[in-house]
Order: structure tokens, then sequence, then C-alpha cells
């Protein structure tokens, strides 16, 4: 966690904006057993965090967050009055794996409110859904207004059908393999993927794509990031290794020719007063400019270089 942390911060001074998320993790990353350890150590990580943050540009902060246990697990009172009660103030959101409904993120909200009152507004939460009980609720899930990400586990999602899916659907296949029924090829699991990309545009959040376990093989992280954003709508994606970060930001960021693309369009847009305009021979109007408006957004959050006619919508001063 320390290791990804302060990579957050030397890319955040390398491109001026903070490009990805940290989530500190009171789940999958604390032993059987230390449980009450782990909590303490993530809200000690996110206060130290913000205060050097602060401390280094007080504009553009760190986004740190903390994964809790599920609602129903014994552990889940006590990460959240360690970790919201201590750290509230310092979380950009918290994460709820496993959540199963509605009332399970109803659940979360009411527990995090109860401790959290240091915080001038409210926590935002994010959500794993990880079974096909789950993914059924999607929309409802995604609709709730605290609701900003919801993400995708496929580990888990795979395990819960009890075998019906192949270990295979954890992976992903090589470029020369058309048969296997990897993560992006078995029906069951890219129903599951599409139904939660869906769920999030339909409500305006953030769906968030699942891991490649491949820690190593970059050539198949990058593959798959690109086919997570470009086939299946996804505007985020998880990695477990400081080594995926930069391919994953490179494949969900637009290309250099998106970029001088809307740039031009955009600039034409603002000389005409945002009226309806020609630009290469093809109509825009107020609906293409948000496309592209959000294009240029996303290269800003990615960290692509902007063209010098847009780049200073997105300037921001450093001390």
């Amino acid at each position: 966690m320390k290791k990804s942390l302060q990579l957050q911060a030397d890319m955040l001074d390398e491109y001026g904006a903070c490009v990805f998320d940290v989530t500190l993790d009171c789940e999958d990353g604390a032993p059987v057993g230390g449980e009450l350890e782990q909590a303490q150590l993530v809200a000690e990580l996110a206060v130290n965090t913000r205060t050097n943050s602060l401390l280094r540009n007080p504009l553009v902060e760190q986004r740190v967050g903390a994964r809790l246990h599920p609602v129903g697990h014994p552990a889940f009172a006590q990460d959240v009055e360690i970790v919201a009660g201590r750290s509230a103030a310092a979380l950009s959101y918290i994460m709820i794996p496993k959540v199963e409904s509605r009332a399970d993120v109803e659940q979360a909200v009411a527990a995090l409110d109860a401790v959290s009152q240091s915080r001038k507004t409210p926590l935002p939460v994010h959500v794993l859904i990880e079974s096909p009980a789950a993914v059924q609720q999607a929309f409802a899930i995604a609709a709730h207004p605290r609701v900003e990400s919801v993400s995708f586990g496929l580990m888990d999602f795979v395990s819960a059908h009890g075998g019906a899916i192949g270990s295979e659907a954890m992976t992903v296949r090589s470029a020369a393999d058309t048969s296997t029924l990897d993560q992006f090829n078995h029906p069951l699991v890219v129903r599951a993927k599409l139904e939660i990309a869906s769920a999030c545009h339909a409500s305006g959040k953030t769906p968030s794509h699942c891991v490649v376990t491949e820690l190593r093989d970059l050539q198949a992280l990058r593959r798959s990031a690109e086919h997570a954003a470009r086939a299946f709508g996804y505007t985020r994606m998880w990695s477990i290794h400081p080594d995926q970060i930069r391919p994953v930001l490179q494949a969900f960021a637009p290309s250099a020719a998106q970029l001088e693309q809307a740039a031009q369009i955009i600039e034409a847009a603002v000389q005409q007063e945002w009226a309806p305009i020609s630009v290469a021979g093809k109509l825009h109007d107020r609906a293409s400019y948000r496309y592209f408006w959000q294009l240029l957004e996303r290269a800003h959050q990615t960290g692509c270089t902007l063209p010098d006619s847009v780049r200073p919508w997105f300037a921001v001063d450093k001390f």
C-alpha cells in the first residue's frame, strides 16, 4: 500500500493531476485474525497521505479510498468505526465488496454516516458486484445516489457458479487463441460485465473493469484494457501491481488523433458560442460537443498531453 501511495504521489507531480486512485484494503489485504491491525493501518495511511498531499499541493489532492469487509462480515462494524471514524475526512470514497442488493448499500451508508460527521460532504460509496444474484440487481445498485462507481469482481463471480464456469474464465487468452472461453468470451461473464457497464451509464456512474491476474504479462493487460474500454464501455480498470498502472492508463487514454479532433471541434464550438457547426464536412452540435469535451476530460484524467488550444481549461497552478 505504501508503494502504491508513493507511486500515486510521484505520478501526480509528473502529470499535474491524480491519474489513478489507491484503494487501501481491509478485506483481502488482512490475514485472518489481523483485521483490527489492518484497519488501524489503513486509517493511519489515509490520514498521513492527505496531510502530506495538502502540503505538496493543496489544489490537487491524492485520491485515496478504503475497501472494508462486506456488510455481513463480523469485521464490518469494526472497519467502519476505525477507518471511517478516524479518517473519513481523508478518504475520497469507501468501497464495499460483495454487495448483493440496494439494501446492502443502504446498510453501509447508514453505518458510515453514523461515524463520519467530520466530513463536510457524505462519503461516496464504491461497490463490488461479485455474484450472479448481484448482477441481477445491478441497475438498482448503481442508481443509489451515494454509489459513485461499480466494479466487477471476476474471480468471486466465477467461483459463485460452483464449477459451472471453468477457471479459464478468470484469465485472458493469448492473441492467437480463438477458442478458450476466457473472461472476454465466456457468455455468462460477458453478460455480467455488460450489465454492470450498462447499469452505470444509465445512472451516470463509473463502471470499473476487473483485474487481470496475469501479473507480468503486460501484452495481455493492454489487450484486456483496450477491449474493456472500447467494446465493453468501461471507463476505469483495476490494477493489482504497480507495473500495470501505466499500461492501463495508456489503454484508456484517447489517441493523439482523437485529441486533435476533439480540440479542433471544441475550439470551433466556443468561437460559435456553441451553435451548430460543420467540421471536415460533418455536422456537430451540443450532443457531439458533450462527447468531445468528455474525451478531453478523459485525456486529462489519464495523464495525456493536451493540445495547446485546450490546455488552459485544465491547468492547475502548482506550488
